[in-house]
């Protein structure tokens, strides 16, 4: 049997609803093992533990009323550092922003509270998010639990390593290149990229707080907001609470995401995309991938080695361009005039991963627009992929969790098959489908010979959120989910 805190938020829900355990029991028993587990991993960064047994001491004598919250009632979560929440500061790992309290919560952690949460902390993030490791100079480097000399990811990678560790029952995160795929890959645990514009972003850090304070605030190209937890399950409660429109469309329209496509495993039409020259695969990572998809062949699966339409190369450089772009325009005047001066003095033969960044952050609109105009293709050669086929089966990084590594960041590398590649190449599949604007969920399948865990990238078709997520619920009967590190199934 799994270990309480190890339970799934729908099952610790549940129990605090049938009076099984109380909030504030449950809440005690996380804050103990977050005593004795997060200074190894330094992976929740600023609490109130006060304000949150208040808050759950408040649930348990509602429930003993007879009120009900609604489905989070009284279970104790954690926030990613990059959003509002009221009495908390919220630094988006920014030294700038170390002493920010916001006078309000982000609309999607406001969904969460309504629906009865008991929000007792914040977890790390690398500088505005900004990084596939999660560190900054505010609070530091977190680890992964599976292995402490490596890094959960980024930028959800304190949510990650939470949530694998056992200290909270669900994570909220926010992803613009994997950042909540990639540490649920690297940490064995759930996530899933929303479909670009169904969770509303106001109260996310960037943009930087205090600019829009009522109803309208800037979409940031390709980033949205979503669930990281311990089941698919949850993943799917969570969407049911966050998706909605942006605060100002919500006079007139609201989402219905449709049902899955399929009821059952043997009923789904899956494309297969396991490796390519542009972003190779680690054998490790390629040999548990492999066992999972013969895994659900062999139990009726019908797998396809299909992809759509697409050039992997090409599509990542599309991302990379509008990714700059998105940075170009968060940079300081100063820092944007160094840019410039930079990217023109690069010589065309340079397709650096630098260069590309320069040559992105500080394009002209005509080329942005031109850019923007092949991301339609590409949208329009996956709607057709998903004419034929309900999912895409494809990597999620192309190696499993990677050694800190302190440097400047265009001078990382990472070892892929003992050879060198640019550190860029661990975003490549996560870009492939967040430039789309595609739903993807993170299902681990397996561990590595060495003993690191492997998520696989569900990808879906646009606004069908509720697919690839049911999937992920179906492979659990066949390839497992999720497992807790070794070092952290004590009690409780």
């Amino acid at each position: 049997m799994k270990k309480l805190a190890f339970l799934s938020a729908i099952e610790l829900a549940a129990m605090i609803q049938q009076k099984q355990i109380s909030s504030v029991e449950l809440l005690e028993i996380y804050l103990k093992r977050i005593k004795r587990h997060n200074p190894a991993l330094n992976a929740i960064v600023a609490m109130d533990e006060k304000a949150a047994l208040q808050r759950a001491q408040q649930a348990d004598t509602a429930l003993a009323k007879g009120e009900n919250w609604g489905r989070l009632h009284g279970l104790p979560i954690t926030i990613k550092d990059t959003f509002e929440v009221t009495g908390l500061p919220c630094t988006s790992g920014s030294p700038k922003l170390k002493n920010h309290m916001p006078m309000k919560n982000a609309e999607a952690v406001q969904s969460l509270l309504n629906a009865g949460a008991v929000v007792m902390g914040k977890t790390n993030v690398p500088l505005y998010g900004g990084d596939i490791q999660s560190m900054n100079e505010v609070y530091g480097r977190t680890s992964n639990p599976w292995d402490e000399a490596r890094t959960p990811g980024g930028s959800s990678g304190g949510a990650a390593a939470t949530l694998a560790a056992g200290l909270s029952a669900l994570e909220l995160g926010s992803d613009i290149g994997g950042s909540i795929r990639i540490p649920a890959h690297f940490c064995g645990v759930y996530g899933h990229k929303p479909s670009y514009g169904i969770v509303p972003d106001q109260g996310h850090i960037p943009p930087l707080p205090g600019i829009f304070t009522g109803e309208h605030s800037v979409q940031i190209d390709i980033m949205v907001s979503g669930p990281l937890a311990r089941s698919a399950e949850d993943l799917d409660m969570v969407m049911d609470l966050i998706v909605a429109p942006e605060k100002a469309d919500q006079k007139a329209w609201k989402i219905h995401l449709p049902p899955p496509r399929k009821n059952t495993l043997k009923e789904y039409r899956i494309g297969l995309w396991l490796d390519d020259p542009a972003c190779p695969l680690d054998r490790q990572v390629g040999d548990v991938l492999q066992s999972a998809t013969d895994a659900l062949s062999r139990a009726g699966a019908r797998i396809e080695q299909k992809k759509p339409e697409i050039d992997l190369a090409s599509s990542i450089d599309i991302f990379l361009s509008l990714l700059s772009s998105v940075m170009g325009a968060g940079a300081t005047p100063h820092q944007f005039k160094k840019w410039q001066e930079m990217a023109a003095g690069l010589k065309d033969i340079d397709q650096s991963y630098m260069a590309k960044h320069l040559r992105g952050a500080t394009q002209l609109h005509n080329h942005w627009f031109m850019q923007d105009a092949i991301r339609q293709i590409l949208r329009q050669k996956w709607a057709d992929f998903f004419k034929e086929f309900d999912i895409l089966l494809c990597p999620t990084a192309p190696t499993a969790a990677i050694p800190h590594d302190d440097r400047f960041f265009y001078d990382r590398q990472v070892l892929i098959n003992d050879l060198s590649r640019p550190y860029q190449d661990v975003m490549g599949w996560a870009g492939l489908v967040g430039v789309a604007g595609l739903p993807a969920t993170v299902a681990p399948v397996g561990i590595t010979a060495n003993g690191l865990p492997v998520g696989i990238q569900i990808v879906g078709p646009y606004l069908e959120d509720r697919t690839p997520i049911h999937f992920a619920r179906l492979m659990k009967d066949v390839v497992g989910g999720f497992v807790p590190p070794p070092g952290y199934r004590d009690s409780w």
